[in-house]
């Protein structure tokens, strides 16, 4: 007959065991896999820039452009544990692959851990962004794996909480002056809520309503702090006080500026997002995650604290609407003048992929071997 097969249907219990038992196997294996590729990845990093110490005398630009390749490398490496558990990326809106030759800072919502390797994965097929970029992330990943790898490409690791936030915000601005032209950075990654969704959510919604602001749910209402430090240092100011456009044409040397903010929104499916356990054990099923990127030329974001901080809400009362339309439809509404909403599919290459891996493992042997040679040497 047509009906289902009477065996077929009772296949359920049993059917669950082994493939649970391969799912907490493939998780130990993934796992092992992390942990080796960490310690021959990360020393070698630290290796090789110390090695290169020299060049950072004699060229400094050029040291850190090498900097930035082996950091973009190891980012790749971190995407490639997503992208073979089937953590692919859609992405909406803008193509921000036009602007990676410029001056961008991202405003990212924050739900979970995971939304960091979202980014560094997405980011990897934008020319040499993730090279020339910089992070501001929360000072609990100073102490992850990744935290020495930060501190030497000059991350920057906010603390949040009240008590901190002044001290931070001047600690912010200094880390600015001296790390960020001087490292050759181009982009500035940033996630004004200050914390994650399901944390800060309560004290957003009691805020707005107190300050009779709009209701959230899917987003917290941005601070503004960080985001109104970093347009004061890196927006070129013109002579009369005003910012520079980005169509003047200046000497190569001196730097344009912040051209553009990238105004970023991370969705998962059924609002749940993916946090860094799950990235590395891969124990969740193929998830694809959507971002939708909108694209501000600087000229349009107001300096001013008060202007700035409604410019800010509004662009996060924006994402609340698009997450909304995302949860609805599994789709975000389609941009300005477009008749229907476009996506990308973002692709890692696994021939890339594979190469800075094997380049990682033979680092490490070869790091391994030299620092042995001159152990029995010494001892």
């Amino acid at each position: 007959g047509a009906g289902p097969h009477p065996r077929a249907s009772m296949a359920g219990p049993e059917d669950a065991t082994p493939r649970r038992g391969w799912l907490v196997l493939r998780a130990l294996l993934r796992f092992a896999f992390m942990v080796a590729n960490n310690l021959v990845a990360i020393p070698s990093y630290v290796c090789y820039v110390v090695l290169l110490q020299p060049l950072r005398v004699l060229d400094r630009r050029r040291f850190w452009r090498l900097e930035g390749l082996m950091y973009k490398w190891l980012l790749g490496m971190v995407a490639s544990w997503g992208w073979y558990a089937g953590y692919t990326v859609m992405e909406w809106g803008e193509d921000i692959k036009a602007i990676s030759e410029d001056e961008a800072m991202m405003l990212v919502n924050h739900q979970a851990t995971g939304d960091v390797c979202t980014l560094m994965m997405c980011l990897q097929d934008k020319g040499q962004v993730v090279a020339q970029m910089m992070w501001l992330m929360d000072h609990i990943f100073k102490y992850t794996n990744f935290g020495i790898v930060s501190l030497i490409h000059g991350d920057f690791f906010i603390r949040q909480g009240r008590s901190y936030r002044d001290q931070q915000l001047l600690v912010l601005k200094k880390h600015l002056e001296h790390n960020y032209r001087s490292r050759d950075r181009k982009w500035i990654v940033l996630f004004p809520e200050g914390g994650f969704l399901r944390k800060r959510r309560e004290t957003s919604q009691a805020f707005a309503k107190k300050n009779s602001l709009p209701f959230l749910t899917h987003v917290t209402l941005p601070r503004f702090g960080a985001t109104k430090i970093i347009l004061n240092a890196l927006v070129a100011r013109q002579e009369n006080g005003s910012p520079a456009g980005g169509d003047t044409k200046e000497p190569e040397c001196k730097s344009k500026g912040l051209q553009w903010i990238i105004d970023t929104t991370i969705a998962y499916p059924k609002a749940e997002p993916i946090d860094i356990q799950t990235w590395i054990l891969g124990y969740r099923k193929p998830t694809v995650t959507h971002v939708h990127y909108r694209i501000f030329p600087i000229k349009d974001v107001p300096l001013e604290t008060d202007d700035l901080t409604n410019w800010l809400y509004q662009r996060f009362i924006e994402k609340e609407d698009l997450l909304s339309h995302f949860y609805k439809t599994g789709a975000f509404p389609p941009s300005q003048g477009q008749k229907e909403a476009v996506s990308r599919e973002m692709t890692l290459s696994n021939m890339w992929i594979f190469l800075i891996q094997c380049f990682a493992f033979l680092s490490g042997y070869m790091w391994y071997s030299i620092i042995q040679y001159f152990y029995h040497c010494l001892f």
